[in-house]
């Protein structure tokens, strides 16, 4: 177990099960997130500082940080170590705090990094996306079975809106692989640490509604489940036909780019 893990449960500070809390404990994967995140020397907005085994050497490497802590315990006791005395530490849960204002504050255009608790990972990961901010580059920790989701292809069962979304925006890569001996306490599932860097400046108009339409029911054809969505049904066929998609497709099938032509074809549509 690595130092900042001991010097707060000696203060009698136990993880929270509720809130998903497993601290990474792993000094070499420590080194390796730490030196992604700081590489570029963007501000880095980071998510769930927990124990401080990241937010702190990215603080001791000189980079602006930020971040976001929901359990109080473990924001107090970041609070009293020197090493964060120029770190902006707030108490909060990311799904409702001001993005905008945090991102301002650093200066704009972020790096975002982060331990997501795999209960909320999906909504987390939604709202960055759909955020509207400055976010060149992601290293975001998550367990292997949510990390699927992002580097999934067409036909695939984790192949879900976010892997469109997320696979529009950014190139994505495997950092790291992480068995449970590298958290404490130890989880019952594999970790994965996916390095995101951004390829587009931005998502095309309606690509969100689009595919959350598209997949609203996996059994269902894309046009019905467009024309359940409220698409007119002969817009919703002229669309298919116009991105040169069969009528039969289901939404699993369609790659990245046949999804933006779509939403490009579709973006009128409320």
């Amino acid at each position: 177990m690595n130092s900042a893990v001991s010097d707060i449960l000696n203060m009698g500070i136990r993880p929270n099960k509720a809130l998903g809390q497993n601290f990474l404990v792993d000094d070499a994967a420590v080194q390796a997130i730490v030196k992604r995140v700081t590489e570029s020397r963007l501000p880095v907005l980071e998510i769930g500082a927990g124990l401080g085994a990241i937010t702190v050497p990215i603080a001791q490497s000189g980079v602006r940080l930020a971040a976001v802590e929901l359990d109080e315990r473990l924001l107090e006791a970041l609070l009293s170590r020197a090493e964060l005395a120029d770190v902006r530490l707030i108490h909060g849960d990311i799904l409702k705090c001001d993005l905008g204002e945090i991102a301002s504050c650093l200066g704009g255009s972020i790096a975002v990094c982060g331990n997501l608790p795999y209960y909320i990972t999906s909504p987390i990961c939604k709202r960055l996306i759909l955020s509207g901010l400055d976010i060149p580059e992601m290293t975001l920790m998550m367990q292997a079975e949510a990390a699927e989701r992002f580097t999934a292809e067409p036909g695939d069962d984790s192949y879900v809106p976010l892997t469109v979304l997320y696979r529009y925006m950014y190139d994505i890569s495997t950092l790291l692989k992480l068995s449970a001996e590298s958290y404490y306490p130890r989880p019952e599932v594999s970790s994965t640490v996916l390095f995101m860097r951004r390829r587009r400046d931005s998502l095309p108009e309606g690509l969100a509604r689009v595919t959350t339409a598209a997949f609203a029911m996996r059994r269902k054809t894309l046009y019905n489940n467009l024309a359940a969505a409220g698409i007119p049904r002969q817009r919703a066929a002229d669309a298919i036909a116009a991105a040169g998609l069969p009528a039969s497709v289901r939404a699993e099938r369609l790659t990245v780019e046949q999804f933006a032509a779509l939403a490009e074809l579709l973006k009128d549509e409320g």
